[in-house]
């Protein structure tokens, strides 16, 4: 079984380390919005007729990359709890 690499941390790097994946979600969340939004205006006016698949792949992308932060999220926030902070 693996082993929680967040048992190690004090407290005070614990609430760090959740606050930087909280914002580092909020940032990825705001710009897959603003990604998606574009393309939606692109395509609901027409630009699009020419575009290629690759316009298409950070639309794609950006949600596979919430997977790990939202694991990790997840493991600091069980460690959190087992700590009662």
């Amino acid at each position: 079984m693996r082993k929680n690499i967040y048992e190690e941390l004090t407290n005070k790097q614990l609430l760090k380390k959740k606050n930087l994946l909280k914002g580092a979600s909020i940032g990825l969340g705001i710009v897959f919005l603003f990604a998606l939004f574009i393309l939606v205006y692109l395509w609901s006016e027409n630009k699009l007729k020419n575009g290629s698949v690759g316009t298409f792949i950070p639309i794609f992308i950006l949600p596979i990359t919430f997977v790990p932060l939202l694991i990790n999220f997840k493991l600091i926030n069980q460690e959190i709890k087992s700590r009662d902070l």
